[in-house]
């Protein structure tokens, strides 16, 4: 009897060769002066936003939209797989976490490298309409990325009112492209590939978060 063939190696496992040469790979830009860049100096900075079923007032629910916001994030599956996937090392700390992309445009793939920066966990940051639960990342560009910068993903909690909603705040600029042909297609379809992502990463979370509320959670175990 024939054996059965091993089974394949997870996806992340097979991109272990390049998220090894990203390991101590450095950002591409001053990240120390990002507070100073605007769209005067040639940078753009981007909001967007959408929001999520809402939850009883007070602090985050068990099984409420802003957990299953949270466990979208962490695994990083709410960009649109059809134009980037991440890949990562699902054991490692979210902290410091290096990431590879891959960026498919037509019959192009393109493979990039970030890192996380920081980790936002506040319990009560002062919002616009009171105190948010705030929680998310964002990550850097590092070395032979297209662009330079920082995006950032949270999910918020209004305390007072319930309301959840989905954030993404951007900062980049094109980066340093050394072959013409690839320079030409980010500067033509760079800037609509960028909002493509935001607004589908937008769809795709709510749908995502969706689908986590309307599967049944368990049961209870019963007080002893």
């Amino acid at each position: 009897m024939a054996k059965p063939a091993p089974a394949a190696p997870p996806a992340w496992e097979q991109q272990r060769a390049r998220l090894d040469a990203y390991a101590h790979a450095k950002v591409n830009y001053d990240y120390e002066r990002q507070h100073e860049y605007t769209s005067a100096t040639g940078w753009r900075l981007d909001d967007y936003a959408t929001g999520l079923p809402a939850e009883a007032p007070g602090p985050p629910a068990p099984a409420g939209a802003f957990a299953a916001a949270q466990d979208v994030l962490r695994r990083y599956a709410f960009p649109p797989p059809d134009l980037i996937t991440g890949f990562f090392a699902p054991d490692g700390p979210l902290e410091q976490r290096v990431m590879v992309l891959r960026a498919h445009f037509l019959v192009f793939n393109f493979w990039f490298g970030v890192r996380v920066s920081e980790v936002v966990d506040e319990a009560a940051r002062p919002g616009p309409d009171g105190p948010e639960r705030v929680w998310g990342y964002g990550y850097r560009t590092l070395e032979g990325h297209f662009e330079r910068g920082q995006i950032d993903f949270t999910v918020h909690k209004n305390l007072a009112t319930g309301a959840v909603h989905f954030r993404i705040h951007a900062v980049s600029q094109a980066g340093q492209i050394r072959n013409p042909f690839y320079w030409a297609g980010f500067k033509l379809f760079g800037r609509t590939l960028q909002r493509r992502f935001a607004h589908q990463s937008l769809v795709r979370m709510r749908a995502l978060v969706g689908e986590a509320l309307a599967r049944p959670q368990p049961l209870a175990a019963p007080a002893r």
